[in-house]
């Protein structure tokens, strides 16, 4: 029996709408207004987004406004890719996007997103691919033409709950990451940028209060009559914790600074180690070999093995889950490599060090990455970067180990959770991209499948 009947996007209820061909104004404030850029891995993102006014947003949203489970697909730059609309999300639509929407006769909504996503929908782009000298596009007109294989309503829901799942789980491991790098910067920024558990103490001193009580609250942001209802053994260790951290602060080549903290640059509390130039080191074989990680990888978090080095480079040029990863030319960012074992290409600093822990030279790097970005656009040349001077320039306030050592504790721990979050990850985005081709070609038995499977999303 057929798993479905390949039918063209026109005949089974789904139609086109076109974005309204130019830009609106950018606004400090508004409604985001969703580009190419915005198209991540299925999802809209609104990081970076232009936010445009009201009276735009109402223009921009008469011809097309964005609709749950609409599926937003760009025809030009990266034609064929496409995002999900969900509930309740008010953008406008950027130039180059379209909007494909369901009427629900044939397609259950839902299952629209997925559909765009498997191995037929690309040999469609591929089809339809008009090749220009710069970007390649899709036509408006060719696009409701792609032939794909349609299942029954049913089986589109029993796919649909089961790829959602997955998805579902992968979000929400984003947002507990998100969650945690932002406690994490916030207390970093608070214990070893501005001082406040100090300046606390210095505050209270002056005022004849209690300057440990003070730095309490400054540490865990909690009223004075809060501590008081704190379990005895979280007040202790809150106490034990503010008793750590200085009560004066002294002048240095940064200002003030904790008294008995050390003023140290960059490259002296870790080691940046730059990648090889790795077209020198290719493979002896086919069959043994390590993928290599450029900046695009880091970017992505995937490893691809399009280009391969050997796996006999010095292993100090290898980069395993967990390792703090600086791309200091081009597109600077700092982040932590969990794309499994790799050749560091050069571009990119593997920084380590064996005085001081991880989260602490990672979380200084991200601290002085904005200057190091403002260097490097300063430059007049194709790929900004910074040099090793500018490392050594950067200087970060150092405390003493027992403080090093709670934020082990803190910092530390959250930082481990996140690695494990996205290691985890990575598992789910693999069998979910495992499963999808054979899901949408019937090659395996959805009823089974669904079966264990919650099923969350309205029928309507």
């Amino acid at each position: 029996m057929s798993f479905g009947e390949k039918m063209k996007l026109n005949e089974v209820g789904v139609t086109l709408i076109d974005c309204d061909h130019k830009t609106p104004s950018a606004q400090t404030s508004g409604y985001p207004y969703v580009g190419i850029p915005q198209l991540k891995d299925g999802h809209i993102r609104l990081d970076g987004a232009r936010l445009i006014s009201e009276e735009d947003f109402a223009l921009w949203t008469k011809k097309a406004k964005p609709q749950l489970n609409d599926v937003i697909l760009s025809r030009r730059c990266n034609p064929g890719e496409s995002a999900y609309v969900p509930d309740g999300l008010e953008i406008a639509l950027g130039q180059n996007l379209v909007l494909l929407r369901s009427d629900g006769s044939l397609i259950y909504p839902p299952f629209l997103r997925w559909l765009v996503q498997g191995n037929e929908w690309w040999e469609q782009v591929n089809k339809f691919l008009n090749v220009g000298a710069v970007f390649n596009s899709l036509k408006c007109k060719d696009i409701p033409n792609f032939r794909l294989t349609i299942p029954s309503l049913n089986e589109q829901k029993r796919v649909t709950a089961i790829l959602a799942s997955l998805d579902k789980k992968i979000e929400l491991n984003n947002q507990i990451n998100q969650t945690l790098e932002s406690i994490s910067q916030a207390i970093f920024k608070s214990w070893f940028i501005d001082f406040e558990p100090v300046r606390a103490k210095i505050a209270a001193k002056q005022a004849g209060q209690d300057p440990e009580r003070a730095a309490m609250c400054a540490i865990s942001g909690k009223s004075e009559a809060e501590l008081e209802q704190m379990v005895k053994e979280d007040f202790a260790e809150l106490q034990a914790t503010a008793a750590l951290f200085p009560d004066e602060l002294v002048e240095s080549e940064l200002g003030e600074v904790p008294k008995g903290w050390k003023v140290k640059p960059l490259d002296e509390i870790a080691n940046y180690l730059n990648g090889l130039a790795l077209q020198k080191f290719r493979p002896e074989n086919e069959h043994e070999f390590l993928p290599i990680v450029k900046i695009a990888q880091l970017k992505s978090g995937i490893a691809t093995i399009e280009e391969k080095a050997s796996p006999n480079i010095d292993p100090k040029f290898i980069i395993n889950n967990g390792d703090v990863i600086f791309s200091w030319s081009g597109s600077l960012m700092v982040d932590i490599w969990c794309g499994g074992k790799a050749a560091l290409n050069q571009h990119l600093f593997k920084v380590t060090s064996i005085d001081y822990p991880k989260w602490f030279y990672c979380s200084y790097t991200k601290h002085h990455l904005a200057e190091f970005q403002r260097i490097a656009q300063a430059k007049a040349v194709t790929m900004g970067h910074i040099k090793r001077e500018h490392l050594s320039q950067a200087l970060c306030i150092v405390p003493s180990n027992q403080v090093l050592d709670i934020g082990n504790n803190v910092i530390g721990a959250q930082m481990q959770k996140q690695i494990v979050l996205r290691l985890e990850n990575n598992n789910l985005i693999q069998v979910r991209d495992t499963l999808l081709p054979k899901l949408l070609s019937g090659e395996l038995d959805v009823s089974r499948l669904a079966s264990e499977t919650e099923y969350e999303y309205s029928t309507e």
